[in-house]
């Protein structure tokens, strides 16, 4: 993924790269707000780190500029710890902030945290999500057979997985005992109820936060289950 770096101060720009390198980013540089801008709309960036105090455009304004443009994660870096700053870029968009001197462990782990919220809770281009599913915080990669909620994988075994990709495919939908088994077992049911019920009560039990009283898979009761569409 390609992390933008923007500082006036060319040592921390280069110390910031060194950071993120060993973590396998790519690292584009710039010093000034205007080269930020231009940078985004000239390249494919996933996340930008910015300096709130520079000379000519400001970080705050470079952001705003910056979120007309594209809809991807910012992180404020900023001399002074003054709530006042803080604020005011989150208030112009920023989704995080780090004060100076920062840490290379808690910056690290605060690019982390804003790339996983960005991948799979929705800032990735449609292209990127043909293969996606998604309700709530609840997402499918159907493609690398993943299930995150709330940014955090989920394991699931294979009829697990089915059973929630068809009825998150079909979010909204109620569907029979006899319907979801025919679908995913691809073959007629026959007294189905105990087999697809322990598969529902186990799937709630991993992607609920209380499986009693489910968000995502829910019982319409003399009818079947559906995924709700949130």
């Amino acid at each position: 993924m390609n992390i933008l770096v923007c500082d006036d101060d060319i040592e921390i720009v280069e110390a910031i790269e060194v950071y993120l390198k060993n973590e396998g980013y790519n690292i584009l540089k710039c010093y000034s707000g205007l080269e930020a801008i231009d940078t985004v709309e000239k390249n494919d960036v996933h996340l930008v780190i910015m300096d709130i105090m520079m000379p000519g455009m400001d970080g705050i304004k470079a952001t705003t500029k910056i979120r007309e443009i594209k809809n991807i994660p910012v992180i404020m870096v900023t001399a002074k710890s003054e709530e006042s700053d803080i604020v005011l870029g989150l208030n112009m968009g920023a989704d995080d902030y780090i004060t100076k001197p920062f840490n290379p462990l808690e910056l690290t782990a605060r690019v982390k945290s804003q790339l996983r919220r960005y991948t799979t809770l929705g800032g990735a281009t449609e292209k990127d999500k043909k293969d996606y599913y998604k309700t709530g915080n609840l997402l499918i990669d159907d493609e690398r057979k993943e299930v995150t909620v709330d940014g955090e994988q989920v394991k699931l075994t294979p009829v697990e997985y089915k059973i929630l990709l068809f009825l998150t495919k079909n979010k909204g939908r109620v569907f029979s005992i006899d319907d979801i088994y025919e679908s995913v077992w691809n073959e007629p049911s026959f007294n189905p109820e105990n087999t697809v019920a322990v598969h529902i009560r186990r799937i709630r039990e991993k992607v609920e936060i209380d499986p009693k009283n489910p968000r995502y898979l829910k019982v319409v009761w003399g009818v079947g289950y559906k995924v709700e569409d949130i």
